[in-house]
């Protein structure tokens, strides 16, 4: 047992106790402490999650960096003549990444050490009972716990999957795969075979579905899909791997059909599960979902009240910001602010989280699909405003991409519920209009706000007719 006196006033070792630091966990214990409770954080690798080491930042850093390869080649169209062709420096740009993930692993620990938390560096499990946690055999009692350990790459079982790569490793491949197998639909695997082509490698995406991005809206996965294929991606649907073996110094791929591929990596993004194992949870009480994440009720409390659960371990939205907004509830409802005035913190409105995906071109939503729409407001209740051109950047660039804008508009209520973007900066420009359709924003309102011209943004204020077919 840790050496900390217990007394009636204070009958465990600490108020709360949280298992995972990465976002939503850092913020829990910080928020917490700041409000007077005891708390301590266990985490066994880098605190800042798998965002900050292994997830959206370094990915958006090398989607930058691919980024530039688009920039050189646009700049003649420019007038700017280079005076030989560009050189990329892979051991650079991993070098450079290392020392920002760093410095941001820096920073959490500092926002933790401010309001005192109390860090330990280990793997923490429950010990027998819910109150009872052990890390690094020493054992702590907590009032109240949350589980914050996030998620990991999946790869099903085939021959060879020794040999595969998993999302988390991309960062540090050595050396830098000419040939690269991304093996998934999704957005962590269109992101990565995105990123690796600009950087100069050579890209065959599989999917075993016959489209990309399955849960994004239908026009958007077939938009992005003939981008990325203008890029040079090679996508090929409805295709499984049978196995990989290495031969010659070099991966073969086996298809389910026969043929074979060669290559110098291979990308398994095939999606992700809740990091739940080795937690001592059944010890505890605690019930898994059908996903194998914790199972929790609409304020985070898991079967059992006294441990909650929050981001990609439990929720059904895997992003950052989810996670901290979930973790702000747990806290509020677990200590509260006395300065808060009104009802309690609202979980987010999952209906209208707004999200990115870093391909090039940049993919970002807010809302509804459209068969979602269809769906929930009613099959001839929805009325689709949609546009596509080619923006004035590439007028001159002599880049063949183009943009793509969609909006969704519930007839009986005229309210925005959907909106969709695949072009440059679309994170940026729906970030914005997140905020009004989470107001509650109307075509009406749409159509009467000015657009910024000329901006690739104010086509969406100035979509006018619907839509037909």
């Amino acid at each position: 047992m840790a050496d900390t006196t217990s007394s009636s006033k204070h009958p465990h070792d600490f108020d709360l106790f949280v298992i995972g630091g990465g976002s939503g966990g850092v913020r829990a214990a910080r928020m917490a402490a700041a409000r007077g409770a005891r708390v301590a954080l266990a985490e066994s690798g880098a605190l800042g999650g798998t965002c900050v080491n292994v997830g959206c930042i370094p990915k958006k850093l090398y989607s930058y960096a691919a980024g530039y390869a688009e920039a050189f080649e646009e700049a003649q169209g420019y007038g700017w003549k280079l005076p030989a062709a560009p050189q990329f420096d892979w051991q650079h740009l991993k070098t450079q990444r290392a020392k920002e993930i760093a410095r941001l692993n820096a920073v959490y620990l500092n926002l933790l050490d401010g309001p005192g938390v109390r860090v330990l560096q280990g793997r923490a499990r429950f010990a027998g009972d819910a109150h009872t946690l052990e890390v690094n055999g020493e054992r702590y009692t907590a009032q109240q716990v949350i589980v914050a350990t996030g998620g990991r790459p999946y790869t099903p079982e085939f021959p060879g999957r020794e040999l595969a790569t998993v999302s988390d490793a991309m960062f540090d491949l050595e050396p830098f795969p000419k040939r690269l197998v991304v093996v998934g639909g999704g957005y962590i695997a269109c992101e990565f075979a995105s990123i690796f082509k600009g950087l100069g490698s050579q890209v065959t995406q599989l999917l075993r579905r016959a489209h990309v991005l399955t849960g994004f809206d239908e026009d958007l996965r077939h938009f992005i899909a003939d981008e990325m294929g203008k890029t040079g991606i090679d996508i090929r649907c409805n295709v499984q791997v049978s196995s990989i073996h290495r031969k010659d110094g070099e991966l073969v791929v086996m298809l389910d059909r026969g043929q074979e591929l060669r290559a110098d990596a291979v990308l398994f993004a095939t999606g992700r599960v809740p990091n739940t194992e080795d937690l001592g949870l059944a010890e505890a009480g605690i019930e898994l979902d059908e996903r194998g994440g914790i199972r929790v009720d609409e304020r985070y409390r898991s079967s059992v009240p006294t441990v909650h659960a929050l981001g990609d371990v439990s929720t059904r939205i895997q992003l950052t910001p989810v996670a901290l907004a979930e973790a702000m509830v747990v806290v509020d409802e677990l200590f509260p602010d006395p300065k808060r005035r009104g009802n309690p913190r609202q979980p987010p409105d999952y209906d209208f989280v707004p999200t990115a995906v870093f391909t090039h071109p940049n993919i970002a939503t807010c809302g509804y699909t459209e068969a979602q729409a269809r769906k929930r407001f009613g099959e001839d209740k929805v009325t689709v405003y949609c546009t596509e051109f080619k923006t004035l950047r590439h007028t001159l660039s002599g880049r063949s991409e183009r943009t793509f804008m969609k909006l969704l508009v519930d007839d009986a209520t005229d309210r925005v519920v959907g909106l969709h973007m695949v072009g440059a900066d679309a994170g940026e420009i729906v970030q914005g209009f997140a905020v009004a359709m989470q107001a509650g924003a109307t075509k009406a309102h749409f159509d009467r706000t000015v657009g910024i011209h000329p901006t690739s943004a104010e086509e969406f204020v100035t979509m006018r007719e619907p839509s037909v077919g």
